[in-house]
C-alpha cells in the first residue's frame, strides 16, 4: 500500500486538489507506470504541466469537446492500458454521461474519469459551473466506482489506488486553490470502500465526503461545547458504501448525512438506502443542497445559503436532537 513520508504529506497539504491530482499522476509515471492522460482542454487546470512535458506521447488533448473524451479514453483503455480522464466535475458528468455509461457502466473500460472543481468552488463561472448533482447521475451507472476524497493527500491516494483496479472510476474533486488538512495522522492510510473514522463519540454520527468535512469538524467543536459528542465518518468512497461502518454504530441518537450536493440521490440518499432494511435505528436528517441551484457569488457565501457552514450545521444538529 502506497505511504508518504512526512515530507510529502506536508508538501500535498497545501495543494490545491488539480495540484495534488497532477503530483500524483506525474509520480506514479516517474514510477514507471503505464498509462494514458486524456484532457478536453484542461491540461494546465488538472495539473498536468510536468506530465506534458516529460510524457507527451502519453497525453492527448482532445479540445473542449468533453464526450469525445471519454470515447477517446474508453478506445485506449480497450488496448489494456488504463486512462485517466479529466474535466470540470460538471462535463464530466452530465455533459458525458451517456459515454460513461455506455463504455464504462456497459464496456468495463478502464477509465478513471475525474471530475474537478465539483460542488461549488469554481462559482466564479455561474451555475453552469456548478457540480452538485453528479453523484446521483455517476450512482446510477452499473459498475463504476465514486470516490470523494476530502484533501489533498487523500487525493493522491485516491489516484494510486484508483489506478491500481480495472474498475472504471469517478473521483469528485471538491475544494479550490486552498484545501483543508483533513488527514493529519501520521498512520493514514486510504482504502477504496472503507470509512475513516475523524472523531469517535456517542451523540451524533456524522457522515461526509469531501472538503466539507472541514466544516463538519467544526460543527462537532460547537456541539462539544453544547455537551453533544459526535463520530465523524469520512466516507470517501461513495461506491461502494462502506455500510458497516455505518450499522456498527446504530446506538448513536441521530445520523446526519452532509455533503456538498444535491440532497437528492447523493451520499445522504446512499446512506438512507443501506439503511432502509434496518428496522431499530435512529432518526436519519440529510443535509445538502435542497433541490434548488444557488446564485452565483463567493464560495463561503454559496455555503451558507445552503445551510453548510459549521454554525449552521451545528444548529441544525441541534435542533433535530430536541424534537
Amino acid at each position: 500500500m502506497l505511504t508518504c513520508s512526512r515530507k510529502n504529506r506536508l508538501f500535498l497539504s497545501h495543494m490545491g486538489a488539480q495540484g495534488a491530482l497532477g503530483q500524483a499522476v506525474y509520480d506514479m509515471a516517474k514510477d514507471g507506470g503505464d498509462f494514458f492522460v486524456v484532457s478536453a482542454d484542461l491540461a494546465v487546470a488538472s495539473g498536468f504541466s510536468r506530465f506534458m512535458e516529460e510524457y507527451s506521447d502519453n497525453f492527448i488533448n482532445v479540445g473542449i469537446a468533453e464526450q469525445n473524451l471519454i470515447s477517446v479514453a474508453a478506445g485506449i483503455a480497450q488496448e489494456s492500458l488504463p486512462v485517466i480522464a479529466t474535466s470540470w466535475g460538471a462535463f464530466a458528468s452530465y455533459r458525458c454521461a451517456d459515454q460513461i455509461r455506455n463504455f464504462l457502466g456497459f464496456m468495463n473500460a478502464n477509465v478513471k474519469v475525474v471530475g474537478m472543481g465539483s460542488g461549488m468552488a469554481i462559482s466564479r463561472f455561474g451555475g453552469s459551473h456548478y457540480g452538485i448533482g453528479d453523484l446521483s447521475l455517476m450512482r446510477g451507472i452499473p459498475g463504476l466506482t465514486i470516490i470523494a476524497p476530502c484533501d489533498g493527500m487523500e487525493i493522491y491516494y485516491a489516484v494510486y489506488e484508483a489506478m491500481k483496479t480495472k474498475n472504471p472510476t469517478y473521483v469528485r474533486l471538491t475544494g479550490g486553490d486552498r484545501l483543508p488538512i483533513i488527514n493529519k495522522d501520521s498512520q493514514y492510510r486510504f482504502e477504496i470502500g472503507k470509512a475513516n473514522v475523524l472523531l469517535e463519540g456517542e451523540d451524533v454520527l456524522i457522515v461526509a465526503c469531501g472538503t466539507l468535512l472541514e466544516e463538519c469538524i467544526r460543527a462537532a467543536e460547537i456541539l462539544s461545547s453544547r455537551q453533544i459528542s459526535s463520530t465523524i465518518l469520512n466516507m470517501h468512497t461513495i461506491k461502494p458504501l462502506d455500510v458497516e461502518a455505518i450499522t456498527g454504530r446504530l446506538t448513536h441518537k441521530l445520523i446526519v448525512t452532509i455533503e456538498e450536493h444535491n440532497t437528492a440521490g447523493g451520499l445522504g440518499g446512499a446512506v438512507a438506502e443501506a439503511l432502509a432494511g434496518v428496522v431499530d435505528k435512529p432518526k436519519h436528517i440529510l443535509l445538502g443542497i435542497d433541490d434548488f441551484v444557488p446564485l452565483a457569488g463567493d464560495y463561503c457565501y454559496l455555503l451558507e445559503k445552503c445551510g453548510l457552514l459549521a454554525m449552521q450545521i451545528a444548529d441544525r444538529i441541534s435542533n433535530a436532537l430536541e424534537m
